[in-house]
């Protein structure tokens, strides 16, 4: 498997770095590459130009910061749990989904805060 992708399809473009170890995982369900030390952003965005769709408008989103502060990255592993693809290393064997489930963010984030809130 390579890790070049065609242009076209990739938003981010690797221009440097391009020795490191490749590191294989699956990406919706479609095995892909990245390399050793990618975030799950830089990972996704080159091999594909969103990294998901809007849960609120289905238009596609990239990312924003950057930095984990705009909470316009989050993905989901298979077994569902959200990941912030901007700060989350890559990791050999991951399973990443991007496309939304049945269950809303809105309603993730609903149930986490009185699953935490019982904890207490």
């Amino acid at each position: 498997m390579s890790i070049v992708t065609s242009l076209r399809s990739a938003q981010f473009v690797r221009v440097a770095e391009t020795a490191r170890a490749s590191v294989s995982f699956v990406l919706d369900g479609v095995e892909a590459e990245a390399l050793a030390g990618d975030t799950l952003l830089t990972a996704i965005l080159t091999q594909q130009r969103r990294v998901r769709r809007s849960e609120f408008s289905g238009e596609p989103r990239a990312g924003f910061c950057q930095i984990g502060a705009c909470q316009d990255c989050w993905v989901r592993s298979e077994d569902g749990t959200r990941l912030r693809a901007c700060s989350t290393p890559l990791r050999e064997g991951m399973r990443v989904l991007t496309q939304p489930d049945s269950r809303s963010d809105s309603q993730f984030v609903t149930e986490n805060e009185v699953k935490e809130g019982d904890a207490q």
